[in-house]
């Protein structure tokens, strides 16, 4: 593929699958070095180090940081402070570099030295895994209320069809995939989202309530369900 025939969304966004699908089929993860761009709360990490030989997983927030390195049962994790743009590591350390979610939190006007920083940390023939969410869907439509990453999102691909552009990474290939996310109620919804350390989410009481009252529209006996679309670029050195 070539940065042309990139898309940003696709509407036929293929079945509800678990991630972990994703990453079996499209990646050897088997005795691999993996890099982790922005573990968050090391989910994906721990799936990852079931078969890597080892995980570098780095994070900018520290208040997540400081519970990631209490993990006691990941011995070949090593959880460290670091930033996408300015990768601590050494030339071509890596097989694998992985980003769940977080490159569209990289500054805007530093997103072109993520591509260039992934280039210089993977071995010849290495391969990156990056994997986003669509702006698009109900669950979107909540987060638009207080929080509009529309713009980064879109920021976000264009410095990955840069990326291709320029030959610094091949394009292997696009996937495009929805994930399901469920919450019990709008307390779990606040907790998870409105509440992260990573971001800091001001509201005013009136926003709030338009917060729960267009979340809680989802609502039933069961839960609220929201179905995110996901793309995944997997690229090559």
């Amino acid at each position: 593929m070539n940065a042309g025939e990139m898309k940003i969304f696709n509407p036929e966004m293929g079945p509800v699958v678990d991630e972990t699908e994703v990453l079996n089929e499209l990646l050897h993860l088997q005795d691999a070095r993996v890099l982790e761009l922005g573990c968050g709360k090391a989910e994906k990490t721990r799936i990852v180090a079931q078969k890597a030989a080892s995980v570098l997983a780095l994070e900018v927030d520290e208040s997540q940081l400081a519970l990631n390195m209490q993990i006691p049962d990941l011995p070949n994790v090593k959880f460290k402070f670091g930033v996408a743009q300015k990768i601590a590591a050494a030339d071509a350390e890596f097989d694998i570099v992985l980003m769940f979610k977080s490159l569209h939190h990289v500054p805007v006007e530093q997103m072109d030295s993520v591509f260039a920083e992934i280039q210089r940390v993977l071995k010849p023939g290495g391969v990156a895994y990056i994997s986003e969410p669509v702006f698009a869907g109900d669950f979107n439509e909540v987060l638009r209320l207080f929080h509009d990453e529309s713009t980064v999102r879109e920021a976000a691909f264009a410095a990955l069809k840069r990326a291709v552009s320029a030959q610094k990474l091949s394009l292997l290939t696009e996937r495009f995939f929805t994930s399901a996310m469920h919450f019990d109620n709008f307390e779990q919804f606040e907790n998870q989202v409105l509440k992260v350390t990573h971001t800091e989410h001001k509201l005013s009481s009136e926003l709030h309530e338009q917060v729960r009252s267009k979340f809680n529209k989802h609502m039933t006996p069961y839960g609220a369900d929201f179905q995110m679309p996901i793309r995944v670029d997997l690229l090559r050195k």
